[in-house]
């Protein structure tokens, strides 16, 4: 398999999976910066221009990271990346899609890609100030859903993972984490595939 990544991005949470579940696979690096999403071999690969990517054996790509988290859960089921219970599994992936797509899509977006929600510099304040607004409000939502300790289901799974790349994104841009959010951070950075994974990206957590 390979995995199309940027590191200290979103698909941080899939290498964490792919490490945790000891599976073979080669990373290539996509410099958004530089533009490499948008160039013709890639968007062969992911038309979508986005990352990560988890192109399969057989050739095929899956994009966007609930489906390809999800796909390593059912995938590896002996992992138990996933709770057995179909309302447990649902809230799982409750909180990958609040994960994702609002805190990620709609608050941090609007930080690290302003210009994609306004075309007037001018406006770019505000719209920083009102994804600031999106993500501690998004934190205080998942505070509720989280426990004091543990991981977001009872045991590490792919809800972490995606749980884990928003707080490490907040730690690092010094936004302050509610405290079961912050608990769950510092959980996470304890496990050893995690650390090796963040000191792989270039990373070295606290």
């Amino acid at each position: 398999m390979k995995l199309y990544m940027t590191p200290g991005s979103c698909s941080t949470g899939i290498h964490i999976l792919l490490e945790e579940l000891e599976l073979v696979f080669e990373a290539h690096i996509v410099n958004l910066l530089a533009g490499d999403q948008h160039k013709t071999d890639y968007l062969a690969i992911n038309p979508k221009a986005t990352i990560p990517v988890l192109q399969k054996d057989d050739g095929s790509a899956l994009t966007e990271f609930s489906a390809i988290a999800w796909w390593l859960a059912r995938r590896y089921p002996k992992a138990g990346l996933l709770p057995e219970d179909i309302d447990d599994e649902a809230k799982a992936i409750e909180l990958i899609a609040y994960a994702t797509g609002t805190v990620h899509g709609q608050g941090f977006a609007r930080i690290f890609t302003t210009d994609k929600f306004t075309l007037n510099p001018a406006d770019h304040e505000a719209v920083k100030a009102q994804g600031l607004d999106i993500i501690h409000r998004g934190f205080e939502i998942l505070n509720g859903q989280l426990s004091a300790k543990g991981y977001a289901m009872g045991r590490f799974g792919i809800a972490d993972a995606a749980l884990f790349y928003i707080e490490f994104w907040a730690d690092r841009s010094g936004i302050t984490l509610p405290e079961n959010c912050l608990a769950h951070y510092r959980l996470m950075c304890s496990r050893p595939i995690v650390r090796r994974v963040m000191i792989e990206e270039g990373y070295r957590l606290e």
